[in-house]
């Protein structure tokens, strides 16, 4: 079926649907397939859910419904009736991008943006060639404005969602050491997430830049952008402090904003957030009312106070580059009793001894109250006698339970795959 005839058909839904265990009713459902599934599989089960319609690409799993609707490819159809969707709307679209902080970043621009506007966003993190391509059939005749978050590992892939998504606006929050396995280096990464910039140049799009990164300014010189920060060049000016509390507090326009985000990690983030408010138009108070009610959660850089300790839970992610900014936040907050909890960092490839022994030097320098470390790639650093070494967070656990900590304040950060999260119950 062509792209135009699944489109009449999409437009007689609810919406789109990949999962049988999510709501389905009414909805387009696309069988997809991956490295150890087969979505096929369900698309009769949909269709007894509920689903209007469901699209598939394996003969042996036809439903016997003139509801069901054959493709070459369901991944390709999902994606270029995304597209086609796309192409029916004439608002701002805000591509997102980068290596660190994307999630917090748009959630932030959410916040300030929704003041003002009815905004579609991408949904936590589901930003990759499936996740990009649903939240632009999200987009509906009440959207004012659309912000997308875009993921890569490795290249050509932010130029292919590029092309999806078609943004007028962009932004990449920095290039730092993530995916080097896929980038190949961090050269490899620079030139992945600047495929943004290269599509909003082809296509006369806008990019916001950080003033106080300079590759980011060197990278879109090419193009029409506009910068923010303290840079003296700025359009928008932007100064940044924190409170007694460690929370970063952001300067604009004679407002002053107090977030419930803590680390220098995240001024660039809320410094954005506060752009693309300008941008738009937005009146300070309404910026500061956006960012001030954001409270971040998903383990980004999370407080959490319990019975015994308080923790900066940051265990979402982590490769070289947030690895160190938080280590030197963490570090300059100049608290007593001071714990770390590392785990190890994944997806880097030939780089992964270096990096983590790096991580390693760093964090015994910066002389911490306790230092514990989880993972492989931890484990065969050159680390010295006063650091605690685990291979695994079920070890680490069991050293908590034997040595409970008491009145500190501890960061966890380490890879999703790792879940130090595990580790809470025990502080």
């Amino acid at each position: 079926m062509k792209t135009p005839d699944l489109y009449q058909h999409f437009l007689r839904c609810t919406g789109v649907s990949t999962d049988t265990r999510s709501r389905i009713e009414g909805n387009l459902f696309f069988c997809l397939t991956g490295e150890n599934f087969n979505g096929n599989q369900f698309a009769q089960q949909a269709l007894d859910k509920g689903a209007k319609y469901v699209v598939y690409d394996d003969e042996k799993f036809s439903p016997k419904s003139a509801n069901a609707i054959y493709v070459d490819d369901s991944l390709h159809a999902l994606q270029e009736l995304a597209k086609h969707h796309r192409k029916q709307f004439d608002i701002p679209i805000i591509g997102l991008t980068g290596s660190n902080g994307k999630t917090t970043t748009k959630e932030l621009i959410k916040a300030v943006l929704a003041q003002k506007f009815h905004i579609t966003a991408t949904q936590g993190n589901l930003n990759n060639h499936i996740g990009v391509p649903l939240t632009l059939l999200n987009i509906n005749s009440s959207t004012q404005v659309a912000l997308i978050e875009m993921g890569a590992n490795h290249l050509h892939e932010i130029a292919f969602l590029s092309a999806l998504v078609r943004p007028t606006l962009g932004y990449i929050t920095n290039f730092g050491k993530a995916h080097l396995e896929g980038f190949g280096s961090e050269e490899g990464v620079v030139r992945g997430k600047s495929e943004l910039y290269s599509f909003l140049k082809l296509n006369k799009g806008v990019a916001l830049i950080n003033g106080n990164d300079q590759k980011q300014l060197e990278q879109s010189k090419e193009l029409e952008h506009l910068i923010f920060g303290e840079h003296k060049s700025a359009h928008f000016s932007v100064h940044n402090s924190t409170d007694e509390h460690g929370f970063c507090v952001v300067h604009s326009d004679s407002v002053e904003i107090n977030s419930q985000l803590s680390g220098q990690y995240n001024y660039s983030n809320l410094n954005a957030a506060v752009a693309f408010g300008l941008y738009f138009e937005l009146h300070p108070e309404q910026i500061k009312e956006g960012i001030e009610q954001y409270i971040p959660n998903n383990n980004r850089s999370q407080w959490k106070i319990t019975q015994k300790n308080k923790i900066l839970l940051d265990a979402y992610n982590a490769n070289p580059t947030s690895m160190h900014a938080a280590l030197d936040s963490f570090a300059a907050m100049d608290k007593d009793n001071q714990v770390v909890i590392l785990g190890d960092m994944l997806e880097l490839g030939n780089y992964s001894a270096k990096e983590h022994q790096a991580i390693v030097d760093r964090v015994a320098e910066l002389r911490f109250s306790l230092v514990m470390l989880i993972g492989d790639a931890f484990s065969r650093t050159d680390y010295p006698s006063t650091i605690h070494v685990f291979n695994s967070v079920k070890e680490a656990e069991q050293f908590l339970k034997e040595f409970p900590l008491k009145d500190t304040i501890v960061l966890l950060k380490g890879s999703r795959g790792i879940a130090l999260e595990q580790l809470l119950d025990q502080l």
